[in-house]
């Protein structure tokens, strides 16, 4: 059901998925819609497309992928012909091992890293890179380098209110998660980057949980310092 997506500003949406609570975000395009992330498994991908096909009237012609973790980007074989931005992997079945070990059907697990693994390497973005979506709208995506994981993308929607899609750089429901492919050092400074890109008015998106603002991810940044023992920001 389309309800489940709630709107965060014209034509931008985010929904949060069963199990483990990621979030998803859309944004709609004059041909198409750009999906981030896109969930833990071929059927749960699947959902999505219809469903942002049912509330837009387009397909998915754009998915972003944040970092390399099951939960955030198994769903993405579900979309052969769109464009895929994200880790450059070519071998996903590390990926699958976790979801399998993370409570993911085994068979779902391969049969989705088989997917990806069948398409093509997304995109690696270097910096900033500008995508026009049509109809004077753009999405500007940023590589934040290595920090919950080894490549964290992050989405820019800009617009009176800016939304910012985080990935687990920002985390909501619980404390931000740092799994042996983290660089904890560089955490901080990743989120420094992430609030310089969105700025004070925006609407930040976790990887899990509720919406924040920029005094959350600022917050969480200070804690995060404190957790790794990483200098403080610069004044």
């Amino acid at each position: 059901m389309t309800t489940r997506w709630e709107d965060l500003a014209p034509g931008v949406v985010r929904r949060r998925l069963p199990g483990w609570d990621e979030t998803v975000g859309a944004v709609a395009c004059v041909d198409g819609v750009l999906l981030f992330d896109a969930g833990p498994s071929l059927p749960a991908g699947a959902e999505l497309g219809d469903e942002l096909r049912e509330r837009f009237g387009r397909p998915v012609t754009r998915v972003v992928l944040s970092h390399p973790h099951f939960d955030h980007v198994l769903g993405a074989g579900a979309f052969p012909d769109a464009e895929r931005y994200g880790p450059p992997l070519t071998d996903w079945s590390p990926v699958a091992d976790d979801a399998v070990r993370q409570g993911v059907d085994p068979a779902l697990a391969r049969a989705a890293a088989d997917a990806l693994g069948a398409l093509p390497p997304a995109r690696e973005v270097a910096g900033e890179l500008a995508l026009d979506l049509g109809g004077g709208r753009e999405v500007v995506l940023a590589a934040l380098g290595a920090a919950h994981s080894p490549h964290d993308l992050v989405a820019l929607v800009p617009g009176p209110v800016p939304v910012v899609f985080c990935g687990d750089l920002v985390e909501e429901s619980g404390e931000p998660q740092a799994g042996p492919d983290a660089d904890p050092a560089r955490w901080p400074a990743a989120l420094d980057r992430l609030l310089a890109l969105g700025g004070p008015e925006a609407r930040y998106v976790p990887g899990h949980g509720a919406v924040v603002d920029a005094a959350f991810v600022r917050a969480q940044r200070t804690a995060l310092a404190e957790r790794f023992g990483v200098a403080p920001a610069a004044s």
